[in-house]
C-alpha cells in the first residue's frame, strides 16, 4: 500500500537563492539570507547549539552542506543516514506561501503577482468604496503595510470602539483583514473577506490571498490572534498533483492551512488545526486512517508566523527542536511502502532586516523503509520536482513541470 506524507516546514530556507538580490525591502536585498544557517550560528555563539538529530539522520545537515559548502554552525553530519537529500530553487517569481506551495505541487506560478504600494494609504479609495458598497461594512482602519501583531496592538482598541475592521498588507500579495472575533463576529469577518476576494477577482489586480485575522482580548496588553484564521486564495492556474491524485481515486488529506492555500481544490478532507502540537496530532491521526494512494500533507506554519515574521531567533530554534523531537513518532507510524518528504516553501530569516519572507533555496528530505538512505539527489532546478516525485510514486501520468527525485 503506497502512501506519502508531505511535511512543509513553512519558511525553513537554507540559503539565499541565486536571484535573491532581486528581492528584499527598502535599502536591502535578500542576498545572504539563510534561515537555518543564521539561527544555528546565533545559537552556537550563545553556547546552545541547535540540536536536530532526527532531521540530521534524514539528511538535513547534508542538504545544508551540499548547498553551502559547510554544515550549519554547531552541527555535524551524522555517521549514519536514514534518508536521502536534495535542495531546490524556486522558479516562481515570488517568495510567498502560495507560490511555494503551488510549485511544490508541480504548478509554478506563470505570472507576476500584484502588490499594494508601500505608501499610506496603500488601498485605493475606489477599492475601499466598492468593499463598503458590496459588504455593507462602513469604514476601516489601517490601510497600510504592517506586521499583524503590531497593527492589532496599535489599532485594536480603536477597532473595538468604532467597530471598523482593520485593513493591512505586507510585502506579499495579500489583503489582510483583522477584526475582533466576538465584538465584530467571526462569521461577519469571513463574509467580509469573501466579499473582498470577489471584488479583487473582478479587478485587474492579481492578489494571491485575502486573509481573515480574527483576534480576542480587551486591551493592547492581551490582544491575541486566534486559530480561526482563513485564507481566501485564487485557485492554481493548472491542475496540481493534488488534483491528479483525487482524479485517480486517491485521497488528499490537507492539514492546517493546506486547503486554503490551494483554494480548496484537490483536497479530499480538510483538517483544520492550529499550533504545531495540534498539527502533529492531526498528521499522525490522518496517517493512521489513510488508505492506498493517499497523500497526507501538513503545513507547519508557526515557524513562519510566530518566529520568522517576528524575527524571533530563539523561538524559531526552539520550534525546530520541538519539531525534531516529534519526528520519531511519525517515523514509527510509517508503513513499509510509505514515503516521507520534508521540505519548505520559502525562507524567513529571523536575523534579516524587515519582517518579510526571504528568497531562499529549500531542503528536500526523502525517507522510506523501502528505500536505502544516504543518497544526494542533487541540486534541483524547481520545487516542482516534489510534485513530479509524488506523481511518479503513485504511477500517475507525469506533470508538466519538474523531474522526479526517484
Amino acid at each position: 500500500m503506497k502512501r506519502i506524507c508531505l511535511l512543509v516546514m513553512d519558511s525553513f530556507g537554507i540559503g539565499s537563492a541565486s536571484d535573491a538580490a532581486s528581492f528584499g525591502g527598502d535599502g536591502f536585498s535578500d542576498e545572504g539570507a539563510n534561515t537555518l544557517g543564521h539561527i544555528a550560528e546565533i545559537l552556537a555563539l550563545a553556547g546552545t547549539p541547535l540540536q536536530l538529530p532526527n532531521l540530521a539522520r534524514l539528511g538535513l545537515v547534508h542538504a545544508f552542506q551540499s548547498r553551502n559548502g559547510i554544515p550549519p554552525a554547531g552541527m555535524s553530519p551524522p555517521g549514519h543516514l536514514e534518508g536521502s537529500w536534495a535542495f531546490a530553487r524556486e522558479i516562481s517569481p515570488g517568495k510567498d506561501t502560495t507560490s511555494g506551495h503551488w510549485e511544490i505541487a508541480s504548478v509554478p506560478v506563470p505570472f507576476d503577482w500584484s502588490y499594494f504600494p508601500k505608501k499610506n494609504p496603500c488601498f485605493s479609495a475606489d477599492l475601499l468604496a466598492r468593499i463598503e458598497d458590496r459588504s455593507g461594512v462602513k469604514g476601516s482602519l489601517g490601510n497600510c503595510h504592517a506586521s499583524g501583531t503590531e497593527i492589532i496592538a496599535r489599532l485594536g482598541a480603536q477597532h473595538l470602539t468604532t467597530g471598523k475592521p482593520i485593513y493591512y498588507t505586507s510585502a506579499d500579495s495579500v489583503f489582510q483583514i483583522a477584526a475582533h472575533e466576538k465584538s465584530f463576529g467571526l462569521d461577519r469577518l469571513l463574509k467580509l473577506c469573501r466579499c473582498t476576494r470577489s471584488l479583487l477577482d473582478e479587478s485587474d489586480l492579481m492578489i494571491g490571498r485575502v486573509i481573515a485575522r480574527p483576534f480576542l482580548g480587551s486591551s493592547p496588553e492581551d490582544f491575541e490572534r486566534t486559530s480561526n484564521r482563513h485564507d481566501f486564495a485564487v485557485p492554481p492556474p493548472a491542475p496540481t498533483v493534488l488534483q491528479k491524485i483525487c482524479e485517480a481515486d486517491g485521497t488528499v488529506l490537507g492539514i492546517g492551512k493546506i486547503s486554503d492555500i490551494y483554494a480548496h481544490t484537490g483536497i479530499s478532507e480538510e483538517i483544520r488545526a492550529s499550533g504545531h502540537p495540534a498539527l502533529w496530532q492531526e498528521t499522525l491521526a490522518a496517517l493512521q486512517r489513510a488508505g492506498e494512494r493517499s497523500l497526507v500533507m501538513t503545513n507547519f506554519v508557526d515557524f513562519d508566523a510566530l518566529h520568522g515574521h517576528r524575527r524571533d531567533v530563539l523561538g524559531y530554534g526552539q520550534a525546530l527542536e520541538e519539531f525534531d523531537a516529534a519526528l520519531p513518532a511519525l517515523l514509527a507510524a510509517l508503513k513499509p511502502d510509505d514515503l516521507l518528504i520534508i521540505t519548505a516553501d520559502h525562507g524567513n530569516d529571523p536575523t534579516w532586516p524587515g519582517t518579510d519572507h526571504t528568497r531562499e533555496d529549500v531542503p528536500i528530505l526523502l525517507y522510506g523503509k523501502a528505500f536505502s538512505g544516504g543518497n544526494f539527489l542533487g541540486a534541483r532546478e524547481t520545487f516542482a520536482d516534489i510534485g513530479q516525485t509524488i506523481a511518479d510514486y503513485f504511477s500517475l501520468p507525469p506533470m508538466a513541470n519538474g523531474t522526479s527525485l526517484l
